[in-house]
């Protein structure tokens, strides 16, 4: 009975938050089943078929071929969108210098690598991450595209983890922990923390848009959202979740002042003040207090221990062990008996150090590159569109947050997909051009040079603009 009545609420949030004013492409369902996997379990976990066998300290691990299949066919699928809207994705990918350099260099690192093998194929999967962005960022309606795809992550994985924590306990915790549709407490965090800043921001958008349509049904669906995060985070025990769920609402409810909205310079000193008093909490030593308040040990749950344990391990300084293959071979048998205790892990926790194990000083400089180019370009969304402009900050700035404590910046994790996803749909949105406002009701895209089937949602009476805003040099 609980799981009928869950399913009637969630096919109930969908009826509510439904807008037929705007069509997007059939291909967004492709991102959305990408990043609904990122957020939970796999299909080979949920179904129980062929699932991965454990990984042993010293081996490759051996994953699902269920699940290879599966990613490799919705990549495959992936690369046919894109081609069909190859124009717009040549163009936008040129404009997103900064992310083509890192996944490049990413790839130009195997060279070097103990297991360039397994280390392309991780690349691969990678490269379905940058595909799924691509999708969103390319859709005939971006903004409607990117609040379609988190209301419909929303819908499901929210819903379904309070039903497995509550009814289902088996599925929903795991070592005593509630994990909910994840298998560990962390991603649960990742995904209520994304997904309820995407759901204030819609909040935000539809209080400032009184002539919306649909607008009391869609400002209730998203009020459920966020009440499901918030009661969600209270039982997720995940301290950086909270920490970055209150640092990205905090952003984003504040710049909604008007003093601050008409005024981009001071998204500039807001962010500022957050990575100051951070960084001041840190080096004059009042760490040990905020930490024990978010429920960690003062050196972050054993993680500088550890950092300091595989920082001396990484082959190469500037290009590191090569595109996600330091945690794999003997070496990680060994980080395993130096770290020991109830400290063993196969990531460094912290996203900086995770991209110089990898990739070395130049990786690490490419994903500063990410972040600045990124926080600028939505920043200047901010000047069109504030309500979006300021998620698009906010997940930028948690993202330099989360990855003090955690590692974000890896294949298939939530956090790395939906930075992805904000500064590449920045620079998307950006290049509308000036004199022109963004909403969800006036945006343009290039037809593709071929003509996209009823399948994938082309729009019969969408026409192609005269000019290429990004060739002419707007971003």
């Amino acid at each position: 009975m609980p799981t009928v009545l869950y399913a009637i609420g969630i096919a109930g949030l969908f009826w509510l938050d439904r807008d037929s004013s705007e069509r997007t492409s059939k291909a967004l369902w492709l991102p959305v089943i990408w990043l609904m996997q990122a957020g939970s379990r796999t299909i080979s976990e949920w179904l129980d078929v062929d699932p991965a066998a454990a990984e042993v300290p010293g081996q490759l691990p051996a994953g699902s071929l269920f699940d290879q299949f599966l990613g490799f066919g919705l990549i495959l699928l992936g690369v046919i969108v894109l081609i069909r809207r190859r124009q717009l994705v040549r163009d936008l990918l040129k404009a997103s210098w900064p992310v083509v350099l890192y996944f490049s260099f990413a790839l130009v690192s195997l060279v070097w690598s103990d297991f360039p093998s397994w280390g392309f194929k991780r690349w691969i999967k990678a490269l379905g991450d940058l595909i799924m962005v691509l999708i969103v960022a390319t859709d005939a309606h971006p903004i409607t595209a990117l609040r379609r795809l988190f209301a419909r992550i929303g819908f499901i994985l929210l819903p379904a983890s309070v039903l497995l924590i509550n009814y289902y306990p088996d599925l929903g915790q795991l070592g005593g922990l509630n994990t909910g549709v994840t298998t560990n407490k962390n991603t649960l965090g990742d995904v209520i923390y994304l997904v309820m800043l995407a759901a204030l921001w819609q909040i935000l958008s539809l209080i400032r848009n009184r002539n919306e349509r649909n607008r009391a049904r869609r400002l209730l669906a998203q009020c459920v959202l966020l009440a499901l995060g918030i009661q969600l985070l209270s039982v997720a025990q995940c301290a950086t979740a909270v920490a970055c769920t209150v640092l990205g609402a905090a952003l984003m409810l504040l710049t909604s002042v008007p003093l601050v909205r008409r005024r981009t310079a001071a998204v500039h000193v807001l962010v500022l003040c957050l990575l100051t008093l951070g960084g001041l909490v840190k080096f004059v030593g009042g760490s040990g207090a905020i930490t024990g308040a978010l429920g960690r040990q003062s050196d972050l749950t054993g993680r500088t221990r550890i950092w300091d344990i595989i920082i001396p391990l990484v082959p190469n300084r500037i290009g590191g062990a090569g595109f996600e293959t330091f945690w794999v071979g003997p070496r990680v048998a060994e980080v395993y008996k130096l770290v020991g205790g109830p400290h063993m892990t196969n990531e460094s926790h912290n996203g900086y150090i995770e991209t110089y194990l990898n990739l070395g000083w130049v990786g690490v400089c490419l994903i500063a590159l990410i972040l600045t180019v990124g926080y600028v370009r939505a920043v200047g969304v901010f000047r069109r569109d504030t309500a979006l402009g300021a998620l698009l900050v906010g997940y930028i700035t948690t993202a330099v947050a989360y990855n003090y404590s955690e590692a974000g910046f890896r294949v298939f994790s939530l956090q790395w997909l939906c930075l992805l996803l904000a500064v590449v749909a920045a620079t998307r949105i950006v290049s509308v051009g000036e004199g022109r406002a963004v909403s969800p009701r006036n945006e343009s895209l290039h037809e593709p040079d071929t003509p996209l089937p009823i399948w994938w949602g082309a729009d019969e009476e969408e026409q192609i603009p005269a000019t290429n805003p990004l060739r002419a040099g707007l971003i």
